[in-house]
């Protein structure tokens, strides 16, 4: 019984894709709604990490791997993000979104989110993590 009991609460505790995505949803609409810096960090930040439960979804070797190159650049990423954020905070004297007039934080931020998005030139990650992850994370 006790065995029968731990197979279903891990059964509870696995995510499914639906739940991710329901997931998924209200944070990018944080990160993209929000006129502050750290409020959009930390939403692309739990999208990240929602997204992340999808890739390691099969617990196979690829996926693993997959989801670690995953994680690794978009902690890059956000890093610089943040890097950006305070720099121009410091010049400027604000967090705010609409507020970004460095020329240095700009571009850190425009190679930053493309870095995020796997946009060209920032893209090297990209065909790896998607060779490794599964068909309904794509």
């Amino acid at each position: 019984p006790q065995q029968r009991f731990m197979h279903l609460l891990m059964m509870t505790l696995t995510p499914t894709p639906m739940l991710t995505i329901c997931l998924l949803a209200p944070m990018t609409t944080l990160a993209l709604i929000s006129n502050h810096w750290i409020l959009a960090w930390i939403g692309l930040e739990l999208s990240m990490m929602v997204t992340l439960l999808l890739l390691q979804k099969p617990k196979t070797t690829r996926s693993n791997e997959a989801s670690i190159k995953y994680f690794i650049s978009q902690v890059t990423a956000s890093t610089m993000i943040l890097a950006a954020a305070t720099i121009n905070a410091t010049r400027t004297g604000t967090w705010d979104i609409t507020q970004m007039t460095d020329k240095f934080s700009v571009t850190l931020t425009i190679l930053s989110l493309a870095f995020k998005m796997g946009a060209a030139p920032m893209h090297f990650w990209l065909p790896e993590v998607l060779q490794g992850s599964p068909m309904p994370a794509i």
